[in-house]
């Protein structure tokens, strides 16, 4: 019986493909969520960021040209880096793989398995 799990995707990422590929390999039923064109909903940014065991910035891509552009730094609150990554997906690290009520961060791809 293969595992069933979500992963919030982007095609145009390296290690977002590793891990997809890595899911497959494994025989997982896999829901692929691109969160680009579907991005996820404060709610469940928090549902998924309490699944990880992170505070909001784990979750944030600080090098991304939007938090900057945003006013974010590593002080904003978690509310306010929640909020600015549902306005802006592209905010949001990835993969985030979701499987047996649990989350993680495809980061390495390999971290992924032990949710599996």
């Amino acid at each position: 019986m293969s595992t069933p799990v979500t992963i919030w995707h982007n095609p145009r990422c390296s290690k977002s493909r590793e891990t997809l590929a890595l899911l497959q390999d494994k025989g997982c039923e896999i829901t692929e969520r691109r969160y680009l064109d579907a991005p996820p909903d404060a709610d469940e940014l928090r549902d998924a960021l309490a699944l990880l065991g992170l505070p909001a910035l784990g979750l944030v891509r600080q090098r991304e040209a939007a938090f900057a552009e945003l006013g974010l730094s590593r002080d904003s609150s978690d509310d306010d880096l929640i909020a600015a990554m549902a306005a802006n997906p592209r905010l949001i690290e990835r993969p985030v793989v979701f499987a047996n009520g649990r989350a993680a961060l495809g980061r390495p791809p390999s971290a992924v398995l032990a949710i599996l």
